[in-house]
């Protein structure tokens, strides 16, 4: 029998490519939380896949939230083959016909692994994909999805002469709660692994990537990029206010600096980027000092070199703000020349000023 295909061009996602991809398997268990004596429950087999409009939604489901960009790798602290889930994506690889029993032995994992307060009951999702976009190749892949925010909808139906309206619980398939997706490529280092965790941010209820996925960031550009974009705006906005006389215009005059270096250069280097963005060199030798304080304070290794990578740019520049905001009445936005600001005190109103110094006016 012809497999079926729906097109996804119509798709606006993070992850790029997509309507190749075919959706081979998938399977449904439900993980509850043991330590409230929430349940663990298995599904014998697969679901049903002959609809194109649900294959082509759960395509949606599962892979629109991924950054591709945001590579991550198993780890193990001291075995690769003693990861749990590594081992089980690698055995789905190499014979697809233990999917079922795979799914089992995936879940029952998870199960054990979502002991946390915070950790929600959900659906535990487990997927094949083949076609799936890498690089300028196309390649098999793993999913491994859960659903734990339930919204509410609106179900109208006819009855009759008229109509009706109930409420029904579901999952709203423009946001994935947690994923990961395993591409088949570097085996022997861990594979290609994106993640996605939506619901838990906080530190101690971060199950999905530290106890049940055990992956790390791979250090490629795209990391070094968005780590020290991170470092640099954290600095600029916190640290140094702390140690040095700085006015909030100064401190968006330095992010638009730092913005533009990263925007503007191939390559990063930490000593040229601090003596082009800091200039003073109290300012870069407690720069230097904060990146080994942030390193160690965020579990990352920032490259004093790197290549610099446009997207992770790109990310960056929406939290890159340059707006002065004085009291609720004024937002001022500022994209560079800071020697047309002038910052001073009006002893008569006593109230601070700002003067702009410009051309003409639009």
């Amino acid at each position: 029998m012809a497999e079926k295909r729906i097109s996804f061009k119509y798709l606006r996602c993070i992850m790029t490519g997509i309507d190749s991809v075919q959706l081979n398997q998938v399977i449904v268990h439900k993980v509850g939380n043991p330590s409230r004596g929430e349940a663990l429950g298995l599904s014998t087999n697969p679901l049903t896949l002959n609809d194109p409009i649900v294959q082509g939604l759960l395509t949606k489901y599962f892979l629109g939230a991924f950054n591709e960009q945001e590579q991550y790798h198993f780890t193990h602290i001291s075995s690769l083959d003693l990861n749990e889930v590594y081992q089980y994506v690698k055995s789905l690889f190499e014979d697809n016909k233990q999917f079922s029993k795979q799914s089992v032995q995936l879940a029952q994992f998870l199960y054990s692994k979502s002991t946390h307060s915070k950790v929600k009951e959900g659906e535990m999702y487990l997927a094949h994909f083949s076609n799936v976009p890498f690089g300028t190749e196309y390649v098999d892949a793993i999913g491994i999805f859960k659903s734990e925010t339930k919204e509410t909808f609106l179900k109208v139906f006819p009855h009759g002469q008229s109509w009706e309206v109930i409420a029904e619980d579901g999952v709203n398939i423009n946001k994935l709660d947690k994923g990961c997706l395993i591409f088949r490529k570097n085996q022997a280092e861990g594979y290609v692994v994106c993640v996605v965790d939506n619901t838990n941010k906080q530190q101690d209820a971060q199950y999905w990537i530290k106890d049940f996925l055990q992956v790390a960031p791979s250090a490629n550009s795209y990391y070094h990029t968005d780590a020290a974009m991170g470092m640099c705006k954290l600095f600029i906005s916190n640290e140094l206010q702390e140690k040095f006389e700085v006015n909030k215009s100064d401190q968006i005059d330095l992010l638009n600096r730092s913005m533009d270096y990263f925007k503007n250069k191939e390559s990063f280097k930490m000593e040229e980027f601090a003596e082009e963005v800091l200039h003073h060199p109290e300012m870069i030798e407690t720069f230097t000092q904060y990146k080994q304080t942030y390193e160690i304070a965020r579990q990352v290794n920032i490259d004093d070199e790197f290549d610099i990578h446009l997207k992770a740019v790109k990310k960056q520049e929406r939290v890159f703000k340059s707006i002065l905001k004085l009291d609720k009445n004024f937002h001022v936005y500022i994209h560079g020349r800071k020697d047309l600001i002038e910052k001073g005190f009006d002893e008569f109103s006593g109230k601070h000023f700002y003067k702009l110094y410009f051309d003409e006016e639009s």
